[in-house]
């Protein structure tokens, strides 16, 4: 039986067998990070500057942009490295360094999901205690309860995780270091210390995902009731992306944690890790900025203003 300590690197999944389709996930992935980056990128500079949208509801929005580009920052540039150097390896610290930010960043991401929800349902079904509700210290104090209880699951898993015994060698069957498949190379006794864990956290993140059902089933039945159209029309705007993002990132998630073994594959995983970890990320400017009428007055604004200023 061989310590984790006794591993000095992993070795991640292999995209392709060729040179060229190497290459070719190389400039996908590339294609898909500066895509996130610039998206992200901009929504943070558009909120930020501009002092109208400085509001809970885009407050949490740049938080969620924060995140974002922390999520991918963490995975994809060591799979582009990989896919561009044709090697597969990455090291003990490197990947212990993959699991704490991974589960750092998408773990305050579905915080900050839930907390969105509040603000939603607040916003719409409550309306007149909106501003004694989600003030500024009560919104930074929710931001801060995110931020912390992601960084104290990360903590808690990654601690728990790399002092696993491997007995299963140092092939991981994922782009990157993700816990269910160092789960696979432990010792089978091992498995029970990560299950204790992992119950309280699940019973918490079920908790959440029940909360962030609970308030949008009360938000669309408020809307609906509105006699103005315009005024549907605007709720439905902000809530839907929202619940776009969360329904495909809890459900991916969800998947990827609690599939049975007997249907894991490396292809399966893969599209499933993808669809969790580097989709939303990606995606969520796009969703936010095509939805939201107010956001994209305000990206042209800053648009015209930088090019007024060249």
């Amino acid at each position: 039986m061989s310590n984790i300590s006794s591993v000095s690197e992993f070795l991640l999944l292999a995209f392709a067998d060729t040179r060229e389709q190497q290459l070719l996930h190389f400039a996908l992935f590339l294609g898909i990070y500066l895509a996130a980056l610039l998206g992200n990128g901009l929504i943070l500079t558009t909120i930020a500057c501009n002092h109208r949208l400085h509001t809970p509801m885009y407050f949490f929005l740049l938080n969620l942009a924060l995140l974002d580009l922390g999520c991918n920052s963490t995975t994809l540039p060591k799979a582009m490295a990989n896919a561009l150097w044709d090697t597969r390896a990455i090291s003990y610290q490197g990947c212990a360094a993959q699991v704490f930010f991974f589960l750092f960043f998408i773990s305050a991401e579905y915080s900050i999901l839930t907390v969105m929800a509040y603000d939603r349902y607040v916003a719409i079904c409550q309306p007149l205690h909106y501003e004694s509700l989600l003030g500024s210290r009560a919104c930074a104090q929710m931001a801060a309860a995110a931020w912390g209880s992601g960084f104290l699951h990360a903590v808690l898993h990654t601690a728990n995780t790399v002092s696993l015994p491997l007995c299963q060698g140092n092939a991981l069957d994922q782009f990157f270091c993700e816990i269910p498949h160092i789960l696979k190379l432990s010792c089978s006794s091992s498995y029970l210390r990560e299950i204790a864990l992992l119950v309280p956290i699940g019973a918490l993140a079920f908790g959440c995902f029940i909360f962030i059902v609970v308030s949008y089933v009360q938000v669309f039945r408020a809307v609906l009731r509105m006699p103005s159209e315009q005024g549907r029309h605007k709720a439905f705007s902000t809530c839907l992306p929202h619940l776009a993002v969360v329904s495909l990132f809890v459900s991916t998630a969800t998947f990827a944690y609690l599939k049975p073994s007997s249907i894991s594959s490396p292809s399966l995983d893969l599209v499933v890790a993808v669809l969790y970890s580097v989709l939303p990320p990606s995606v969520n400017p796009l969703i936010y900025s095509m939805r939201n009428q107010e956001l994209k007055d305000a990206l042209r604004k800053v648009f015209g203003y930088m090019l007024i200023q060249h």
